[in-house]
């Protein structure tokens, strides 16, 4: 038996819209937990950070990151990295896709065409 794949994101995300039409149009099953109605949780942000590194997961290109007061971009580092990314969830690069054991971090159509299908993924029913 597969674990199911969950997608973490931001509902109204542009690229989280083009993730979830990819994996419905290849019939992907899949959860969907939104950071703005669920937050994001510490327990799998730590977990991920530990796995991918939390310089992978920072969205730096985000608005949000960029209007951050300058004393809050210096000197980060993980921690500092984390706390911001609970405080705001904008700040996490999306979409992370869990495929059971296995992360990608954010969406390129040809990416998931190999890994998802690799990952395990199943068939809506």
């Amino acid at each position: 038996m597969t674990k199911p794949i969950t997608i973490y994101g931001i509902k109204n995300c542009d690229t989280m819209k083009k993730a979830r039409a990819w994996l419905d149009s290849h019939k992907v099953g899949y959860e969907f937990h939104d950071y703005k109605a669920a937050g994001a949780p510490k327990e799998k942000l730590k977990a991920w950070c530990d796995e991918l590194g939390w310089e992978t997961l920072l969205n730096r290109a985000g608005t949000t990151f960029k209007n951050l007061p300058e004393a809050d971009k210096e000197g980060l580092n993980e921690r500092k990295a984390i706390a911001l990314m609970l405080e705001q969830p904008s700040m996490i690069k999306r979409p992370v896709l869990d495929l059971g054991g296995r992360l990608l971090v954010g969406f390129k159509p040809e990416i998931y065409a190999k890994e998802v299908k690799a990952g395990g993924a199943r068939a809506k029913v």
